[in-house]
Formats: structure tokens, C-alpha cells, sequence
């Protein structure tokens, strides 16, 4: 998988969830979102840490 793509998306799912807050569609508390969910970034962040490393360690076999 392309790792470029993952923050593109997540800006993308972002966007959406704030514009559908503005406009009411949706009603959610943006803050207590980050609050509960911020672990779930640095898991994110490890795990393509460790997938980039593996890559890295397979091209130099």
C-alpha cells in the first residue's frame, strides 16, 4: 500500500466530518473526538514505522 495515501485520506475523512459539522448534518464534539481517540494516531504512526523499516530491511537481502 501506498503510505502517501494514508494522510491524504485521513485529511480527507477529517474535512468531511467538520463540513458536516458546520453545516448540522452531523453533530459531534470535535474535541472530546480527539480526546478519546488520539492513542489510535500513535499506534497509526508505530505501525507504519515498523512496516517501513521491515520494508527497508527485505530490499537490503
Amino acid at each position: 500500500m501506498n503510505y502517501r495515501l494514508i494522510p491524504a485520506l485521513f485529511l480527507i475523512v477529517m474535512g468531511a466530518l467538520f463540513l458536516l459539522d458546520n453545516l448540522g448534518l452531523a453533530h459531534m464534539d470535535v474535541g472530546n473526538l480527539i480526546a478519546t481517540w488520539w492513542p489510535v494516531f500513535l499506534i497509526a504512526a508505530g505501525v507504519r514505522q515498523l512496516l517501513r523499516y521491515r520494508q527497508k530491511a527485505a530490499a537490503t537481502c
